[in-house]
């Protein structure tokens, strides 16, 4: 394969690669959370995901005297994180526990709640924005390895549909396919939720993946 023009933090890795252990603690400082939020949201075990985050670097420390510019260095770093995760799901032989189209119990629509006082109300919504977050998260870690992966690349890093495909080792088009049937999986698995085509929180903040061109 060949090489690609280095990106910044690239440029750093390859003064890791030198031993520089300033340009590994600027790249540890910038990833470090992102790194932790993939995990976590793969997991959903704050313990494990502590343990995992500092493997990643580790990792990438052991690793620096082998790295060559082949991607971005976001997509080298996600790579390790995922394989990572997918030798911990392994190890757990971690199965979902509910059908994904099952409705979701004991929930109702933001829109029941309008008769309350606006004091009562201003409090309601923050407690429902807060379960929609978390149903929303357990959906996600619900989904297929791949579909969860290449949807927490897609929303939560941002990163290209190409870069994303490389994380993974599939095609600009899987890896759309697999972000379009994770949404649409998210759809039916929080409908009764939601009660509304509204995929958004109560503040606003959007909680489902958007679509890209």
């Amino acid at each position: 394969m060949m090489s690609v023009e280095p990106d910044e933090d690239a440029a750093l890795m390859l003064r890791v690669q030198q031993g520089d252990l300033d340009a590994f603690e600027s790249l540890v400082t910038k990833y470090r959370q992102p790194i932790f939020h993939f995990i976590y949201r793969t997991l959903l075990d704050p313990d494990e995901t502590e343990d995992l985050a500092q493997a990643v670097f580790v990792q990438a420390w052991k690793a620096a005297p082998r790295y060559q510019v082949r991607s971005r260095f976001s997509t080298w770093l996600f790579t390790i994180a995922r394989n990572l995760c997918l030798n911990e799901l392994r190890r757990r032989g971690r199965h979902p526990t509910e059908s994904l189209d099952a409705p979701v119990e004991g929930t109702d629509s933001p829109r029941e709640h309008d008769h309350l006082d606006t004091r009562t109300k201003g409090v309601e919504d923050s407690v429902l924005t807060h379960e929609l977050e978390a149903k929303v998260g357990e959906a996600v870690a619900d989904l297929p390895e791949a579909q969860r992966t290449a949807l927490l690349l897609f929303k939560d890093q941002e990163l290209p549909y190409e870069e994303i495909g490389r994380v993974m080792g599939v095609s600009v088009s899987a890896t759309k396919s697999l972000i379009h049937r994770a949404r649409e999986t998210l759809k039916r698995r929080l409908k009764n939720y939601l009660g509304t085509g509204d995929w958004t929180s109560a503040h606003g903040r959007e909680t489902l993946p958007d679509s890209r061109g």
